[in-house]
């Protein structure tokens, strides 16, 4: 057995029946032709940084770390990044910030890697994956072979996509490409990023200030992983009807919400619910709710990834009862 505590954000302690890591797809193909470990499913870990390990894991566990950032082609308005799966997020984002390529800035310091941005869309202020993304190579654990998918294949959703519903478990991503723009143009009016640059008398501010800026806001509100277990955000931004959205707005006055672009639906904090049901700093021996964020959970050193998942259907149970609305896990619970 081989322990997983290194490879998961939280810091779960899980085992696993067999651990490999992989540097290339070719790699994992001749491991898979092999007949190694055919007893076996096979369970792919990039990051560790958005599942929740709740059981001893009766799998071969393989960790993704293809590397590798590379100019696929540039014209005089925009360059296309191409990153491999393993890659860490930030490190991209970093990359692209450095040599003023504007579009994934406002992603700074979401944790994970490359290889899983696609597979969430993941997003942040404003900005998720699909705005750049250009395409991505993925193996069919079925057929051995390479297959490219472009943004309408990923089917992106919110924190959604092909790889999460129709083509979950049928394909191994080995890399992603970005069509970033040469002629940036910020996107700052989203969460309080205005505020932190208007207080460094910044009103027009380059990639690398509103790079900055989001790397402040994450640190003052985000627990750093390597000092408390926890994997981001844990519960989608509940999105609801325009109706139901005004129930809500009557019955909170001066409660946060969102236009979902493209539709009459509203988008709420999560984190707003939560932290006014009572769960902000809540804790109950090591797994607990974060005292400066209500939407991250937390283990304090030795929670069971059993015990953090009660305390989500705790929490989705008391956002259900008080305000009617149901919550939405965004952790992958393994």
């Amino acid at each position: 057995m081989f322990s997983l505590r290194g490879y998961n954000t939280f810091g779960i302690e899980a085992e696993a029946r067999q651990f490999v890591e992989i540097s290339s797809i070719d790699q994992y193909v001749s491991l898979r032709k092999s007949g190694v470990h055919a007893d076996l499913p096979h369970l792919f870990l990039g990051g560790g940084s958005n599942v929740l390990l709740t059981k001893p894991q009766e799998a071969l566990v393989v960790k993704i770390s293809i590397p590798g950032i590379s100019v696929l082609k540039e014209d005089g308005d925009f360059v296309w990044l191409k990153a491999g799966a393993g890659v860490v997020w930030d490190e991209l984002v970093q990359y692209s910030v450095d040599r003023a390529w504007s579009g994934l800035e406002n992603l700074s310091l979401i944790p994970g890697t490359v290889g899983a941005a696609p597979m969430q869309n993941i997003g942040a202020y404003g900005v998720e994956i699909k705005d750049t993304f250009e395409s991505l190579e993925a193996l069919n654990l079925q057929t051995l072979e390479m297959e490219i998918f472009d943004a309408k294949a990923c089917a992106f959703g919110y924190r959604e996509s092909f790889f999460k519903r129709a083509g979950k478990g049928q394909y191994l991503i080995s890399s992603v490409t970005f069509k970033l723009s040469k002629k940036p143009s910020v996107k700052t009016s989203y969460g309080a990023i205005q505020d932190v640059l208007a207080a460094k008398g910044i009103t027009q501010p380059s990639i690398r200030e509103v790079a900055d800026a989001v790397i402040e806001i994450r640190k003052s509100k985000l627990p750093d992983p390597k000092d408390i277990g926890n994997s981001g955000s844990f519960f989608k931004n509940p999105t609801v009807s325009a109706s139901e959205a005004a129930r809500l707005i009557d019955e909170n006055p001066g409660i946060p919400h969102y236009p979902v672009e493209g539709s009459t639906d509203v988008k709420f904090p999560a984190g707003w619910f939560i932290e006014k049901a009572g769960w902000k700093g809540f804790r109950r021996g090591d797994a607990g709710v974060h005292a400066k964020q209500a939407l991250v959970l937390v283990n304090y050193g030795e929670a069971t990834g059993g015990q953090i998942l009660a305390l989500s259907e705790e929490i989705k149970k008391s956002i259900k009862d008080t305000f009617g609305v149901s919550l939405e896990t965004e952790v992958n619970i393994l």
